[in-house]
């Protein structure tokens, strides 16, 4: 769980201030859609609809994917950030309102919809920042929001949310299946359109977000752990925004490892890992983006039917210094494993040619490394 520096806010204040939108209490909008649920005083929690003033196809303000894909800049992702207002209002979890009766209706949409808002005050010049979420911004008080337009509803979506019989983890793998994008099975989950109907209920995006990647590389995982093991060292890197990653496959059975370092603080480490039969508690250190790491590597391994022993090293440079979320990482994880892979004999072998990509010296990783340390040593199933 690397954190953001605090030196860094008033930089981050001063982008978004550049792009503050001045509105009147009403006006339209084409939101992505992008819709949040809070966690703070969970049942009772500030949900919303994050639109900017303007109409058009908006989805790129709101999509890690796309910020990936086109190697965006993070004044860039702070530009759109800082052009949505981000109207909320207190909501149960399990009340139905008429702003959650919409942002439903949103979360459905495949394609960026025109919305028209009726705010109580103006928003106000702040953000919020997580190491799980993109930054939002401008917060207001909403009194009602009304749609302009039909929300794109893909066939499958609209088939597997008005199922109220299929349970919650049935529906995601289904939609999964059908290349329905992870960001959107989020939004799905997050506002309680999966599942069976007396269990449906507002989900905080903060834990839908892992949820869904953790529940989707579970379900591969289930399937890799069957295939043959890879049979030679594959090392995978890539960089975007300041978060290097190396990402060693080493023959073996499925154990998964993710050590993070920051360039800034090579004292703060964070760590998590699992052995073949997985983990039974949070990943309370390296937190979301452990997850969002598991499923891009279990997507590459899945695609192969093979499966190995997988250890990740992050490296945080002094160039992020605003939170992106954790789903730019499961996307540069997913670009790195695009990649043609270079090769190695020996995990010493495969550890040297990575310190040659990374500032921090090679020995704050394998010092602490759970997999370094066990490699070779663990008895495989069949041999008990």
């Amino acid at each position: 769980m690397v954190m953001i520096r605090k030196d860094k806010a008033e930089t981050i204040l001063a982008q978004l201030k550049n792009n503050f939108p001045k509105v009147k209490l009403h006006f339209s909008g084409s939101t992505p859609p992008e819709i949040f649920v809070g966690r703070i005083n969970y049942p009772n929690v500030f949900s919303g609809i994050l639109s900017p003033t303007f109409k058009g196809d908006t989805s790129e303000m709101s999509s890690p994917e796309q910020w990936v894909e086109k190697n965006l800049s993070i004044a860039e992702v702070l530009n759109f950030r800082g052009q949505m207002i981000y109207g909320r209002q207190v909501t149960n979890i399990k009340a139905s309102k008429s702003l959650q009766n919409v942002t439903q209706e949103l979360a459905l949409s495949s394609r960026s919809v025109s919305t028209e808002f009726f705010l109580k005050k103006q928003p106000q010049l702040q953000y919020t920042s997580s190491n799980i979420l993109s930054i939002m911004a401008n917060p207001a008080p909403i009194e009602r929001v009304i749609l302009e337009e039909n929300p794109f509803v893909e066939k499958k979506v609209d088939y597997i949310v008005g199922d109220y019989d299929v349970k919650a983890n049935t529906a995601l793998q289904e939609l999964y299946k059908a290349k329905i994008s992870v960001s959107h099975l989020q939004k799905l989950f997050s506002v309680g359109l999966l599942g069976v109907k007396t269990n449906r209920k507002l989900v905080p995006t903060k834990w839908s977000i892992t949820a869904i990647d953790d529940s989707i590389s579970k379900k591969l995982l289930e399937k890799i752990k069957l295939y043959k093991e890879i049979e030679e060292i594959q090392i995978f890197s890539d960089e975007y925004n300041g978060n290097h990653y190396e990402i060693i496959l080493l023959p073996g059975e499925f154990n998964f490892e993710v050590i993070e370092i920051n360039v800034n603080d090579q004292n703060g480490v964070w760590r998590d890992y699992e052995g073949f039969f997985g983990r039974k508690n949070y990943a309370s250190s390296v937190t979301g983006a452990y997850y969002a790491n598991r499923l891009a590597i279990c997507e590459y391994l899945e695609k192969f039917k093979r499966q190995a022993t997988v250890l990740i090293l992050r490296q945080v440079s002094e160039d992020y210094y605003a939170p992106l979320g954790v789903g730019i990482l499961r996307e540069l994880m997913r670009r790195a494993l695009q990649k043609e892979y270079q090769k190695a004999n020996l995990i010493k072998e495969a550890l040297a040619f990575c310190s040659t990509r990374l500032r921090i010296p090679i020995e704050k990783y394998t010092e602490i490394s759970w997999i370094v340390a066990n490699y070779g040593k663990q008895k495989k199933l069949f041999e008990f």
